[in-house]
């Protein structure tokens, strides 16, 4: 008892004290936040430099914004980051609402509907962010603001008012499903932000995941930003391949661009991610499909033509699709700056290309993997790991690994994975079962990486857990909900992840790290668990560290990172030369989204701010919080 007494007084007076009062608050840099990853390039940095190491723990929350605009069953997700321009912030909500708020203030300044329709059928209720385009001029759709919708549309409106632009197309927007071969709407929507490349707006589409043969074409398309006139298509397809099907529509199942696309306008040129080809895990009918499939590819600005692509995956039966922005950074090799794309892949594996060619700037290697998945799959007797950049998983995983919270669990952990074929990285899906480690969610996944321009440092969160398939022959599937996978080909899947009974990874912890990399010296600076079992499992455990989940990092001139991450109801700030924590924010839901920040010309002040709104993946209760924090403006 007098020990409990002792440890009690403790904990209330470390809980009770105020941090000292801030002397003085720096002047830091003005900066804005103008586009998802802060640059039409990625990065997830900001020259912002007023909230450092030192003053960070000062941070307090200044306003918050509810949009109203979220669904609790089936689960809405809130994975957006806004952007700021001129003191405005702009995001959109699960359902394709937009809203402009003061930077400042948080006040509501307009919000836009865009009519999805919430009772029809979506497979994912999801809108990452909107993106602005200005022509230098002042007056009415001279500063439009894009964003595209669960029903396939791109809709523009004036960034003052928020009125459509009339002049876009048909009263305000375009219906990109023009072109498309037959399908049901919940199989193509739109969920990540257009990217602006001059005066047009660039856009792929998330087409459902191994539904079927023959889904919707994963073309990717440009429109005139002004008048919404279509300029360009690229559908991925084999160079010398046919690009239309007999009806006069794209291709059908090509490969799709549901991530977040980068652009170069100097180069005149843009960066797509590009998925897997579907179905996700049986792959025997693609023959040329899988060309473009799990790479990056520059396109030319002007016209949609392939200036060159680089394959991370081949032929991917997995669902490793390449998951994340290109980055647009500058590194050193040999002692030349060239300019790179950087990208980090579901394998936990980050590649840097030039910029110009595709050629890797370190080698990389083509390695053995296993082979002999089913029949009639044309497996690739090699795959590319890179050499110079470490990567971040680094060791199969085996029944030797298993891990529990009793001896129960982690038995039974150990015969799960005894039971499933396990030869190490990419072996393929069998009708045993095989393990997937990484999973099909990374790795590192969509929300990852934030990197310091000058100093060439990544951090990107990694999901550790494994995850296993398994094919079922046709015969033997049975239909889940009207609806059998990998319909045409001769499996279905049952995928997920290799959990206890007790519903915790079959894996040791940390099942999430935050990691910082050095990308021209090729070394892991530190690691991290990223996050509790606080909000994830009931008491007493509580105490384990690094947990699985989404989101993703930003990152700071002063040397800061912010990140929250699905699952835990916490956004935390770390160092970037050493990662330790050096402040946390408890949130209403976890944080599902990429934080960001600006600082005003007008005030002087720095505002970091995050959305927090749950997943439909984790028990986190859905929500529509948008909120700020910033130094107090009393010294």
């Amino acid at each position: 008892m007098r020990l409990l007494i002792v440890m009690l007084s403790a904990w209330l007076a470390v809980a009770c004290t105020q941090p000292p009062k801030l002397d003085a608050i720096p002047e830091g840099v003005v900066a804005n936040w103008p586009a998802y990853g802060s640059t039409p390039g990625g990065t997830h940095f900001s020259k912002a430099t007023q909230i450092t190491p030192d003053n960070v723990h000062h941070l307090t929350e200044i306003w918050r914004h509810r949009s109203g605009d979220f669904r609790e069953s089936p689960k809405s997700a809130l994975q957006v980051t806004p952007i700021m321009i001129d003191e405005r912030i702009y995001f959109c909500t699960p359902f394709n609402q937009i809203f402009a708020l003061d930077a400042a203030t948080g006040e509501e300044l307009w919000k836009f509907d865009s009519g999805v329709d919430r009772e029809t059928e979506l497979a994912l209720t999801n809108c990452r962010g909107v993106s602005s385009w200005d022509s230098g001029s002042d007056g009415f759709c001279e500063q439009r603001i894009v964003m595209g919708t669960l029903d396939a549309r791109l809709v523009v409106v004036d960034a003052e008012t928020g009125r459509r632009c009339p002049d876009f197309g048909q009263n305000g927007e375009v219906d990109v499903t023009h072109g498309l071969s037959s399908h049901d709407p919940f199989e193509y929507n739109i969920t990540s932000p257009p990217a602006i490349l001059g005066d047009k707006v660039i856009t792929g589409a998330m087409v459902l995941d191994n539904r079927r043969l023959g889904v919707p074409s994963g073309v990717v398309r440009a429109y005139d930003v002004r008048t919404g006139e279509f300029l360009w298509a690229w559908n991925p397809v084999k160079p010398g391949s046919r690009t239309h099907d007999e009806d006069g529509s794209f291709l059908s199942g090509t490969t799709n661009v549901w991530s977040i696309i980068s652009v170069d306008a100097e180069r005149n040129l843009v960066f797509v991610p590009t998925g897997n080809t579907s179905p996700d895990y049986y792959g025997g009918h693609r023959g040329d499909l899988d060309y473009y499939s799990s790479s990056v590819v520059a396109l030319r600005g002007d016209t949609g033509e392939v200036e060159w692509h680089y394959q991370m995956v081949h032929h991917d039966v997995w669902d490793y699709d390449t998951p994340a922005q290109p980055n647009l950074v500058d590194v050193t090799v040999d002692g030349v700056t060239v300019p790179a794309v950087v990208q980090v892949t579901k394998m936990g594996m980050t590649f840097a290309l030039h910029r110009d060619t595709g050629q890797p700037l370190w080698p990389v290697e083509e390695r053995p993997v296993p082979q002999g998945g089913v029949p009639d799959e044309s497996l690739s007797p090699t795959q590319p790991f890179p050499t110079h950049i470490p990567h971040m998983m680094t060791e199969p995983l085996t029944a030797d690994d298993a891990w529990g919270l009793t001896f129960i669990d982690e038995a039974m952990c150990r015969s799960k994975l005894e039971d499933l074929r396990n030869e190490g990285f990419y072996t393929p899906p069998s009708v045993q079962g095989s393990i997937n480690y990484p999973s099909n969610g990374g790795g590192n996944n969509w929300g990852s990486p934030a990197i310091h321009p000058d100093k060439r440092i990544l951090v990107a969160y990694t999901i550790r857990v494994p995850g296993s398939t398994r094919l079922v022959p046709r015969e033997e599937c049975e239909v889940e909900g009207g609806r059998p996978n990998q319909q045409g080909t001769p499996y279905c899947v049952r995928t997920g992840f290799i959990m206890s009974p007790l519903g915790i990874p079959c894996s040791p912890p940390p099942w999430g790290t935050l990691d910082a990399i050095d990308l021209e010296a090729g070394k892991v600076l530190w690691s991290r668990p990223m996050g509790t079992t606080r909000n994830m499992a009931p008491f007493p455990f509580w105490w384990i560290d690094g947990i699985p989940g989404f989101g993703g990092p930003m990152m700071t001139a002063s040397g800061l990172i912010f990140s929250g991450i699905s699952g835990e109801h916490a956004l935390r700030a770390f160092d970037l030369e050493d990662g330790e924590e050096l402040w946390k924010a408890e949130l209403p839901t976890s944080a599902t989204a990429v934080p960001m920040t600006y600082q005003l010309a007008s005030t002087g002040r720095q505002y970091v701010v995050v959305a927090a709104g749950g997943h439909w993946g984790d028990d986190s209760p859905a929500g529509d919080y948008l909120i700020a924090y910033a130094l107090p403006e009393e010294n």
